[in-house]
Order: C-alpha cells, then structure tokens, then sequence
C-alpha cells in the first residue's frame, strides 16, 4: 500500500481548474506546427463536422473541430479552450496537414506598404 507522501499518488491539480495538462503533453513536445503559422487573426473553419474517428487525434484536435463548425480567429478558439496560443497553432498544424480545418490568412490591405501612408500619420501626430 503507497503512503500519502508517495509521488506516484500526486496529480497536477488546481484548486479551481481542476486536473491540469502541459501545453507541452497536449502537442506531444512540439513547439511548432507541421504546416503553416497562423496568425492571431487568421480565420480558421472546419472542413468535417466530425473528427472522432480520426486515429492519432487527442480530444484536443476533436474540440477544435467541433468549436470551428462556425469560422473562429485563431486566438478565439485559443480563448475558448482555455490553451496557448502555440499550442493551438500546432494542433492546427496537425489538422491542416489532415485537411480537418481549413485557415484563411488575414489579407494585407491594399497599398499598406505605401510610404506616404506613414508620412500622413507622422505628420498627423506632429499636428497634434
């Protein structure tokens, strides 16, 4: 019989959470995605509307699924489960290479890098 101050017995708990997994338990030790890099406010849609019959797909990849039915910013669906954003960004990795979620990058602006654009402001805020 183990004694109480066995280590075999200890759990990671929170006291308000609950049990707790590493973000780095979750992406099996990655800390970058297999494919792409998503940015905060690219726009993420599933492709299915089940992913639980996938083989090698954690209940993680599963809500992401299921919370992308309805196109969510990366950082929504990060908020939204309660994970790092870099652990999101490889579990999307994971199911962009399984074609289960499709990411539509944000657009740059048209003539966004046009220098008289940043001459306007800077001379709006002298004006100030």
């Amino acid at each position: 019989m183990a004694g109480e101050d066995d280590p075999a017995d200890e759990q990671w708990v929170d006291d308000h959470a609950g049990p707790v997994v590493r973000p780095y338990a979750v992406t099996r030790g990655r800390a970058r995605p297999v494919t792409g890099s998503f940015d905060l406010i690219s726009l993420v849609t599933a492709t299915r509307t089940n992913a639980v019959e996938e083989a090698g797909l954690g209940p993680e990849h599963v809500a992401i699924v299921a919370l992308t039915q309805r196109m969510q910013s990366v950082a929504e669906v990060a908020a939204r489960l309660d994970l790092p954003v870099g652990t999101v960004r490889v579990l999307l990795g994971d199911l962009v290479a399984r074609d289960l979620v499709r990411v539509q990058e944000p657009r740059e602006p048209a003539g966004a890098n046009d220098e008289s654009i940043y001459e306007a402001v800077i001379n709006g805020l002298r004006a100030l």
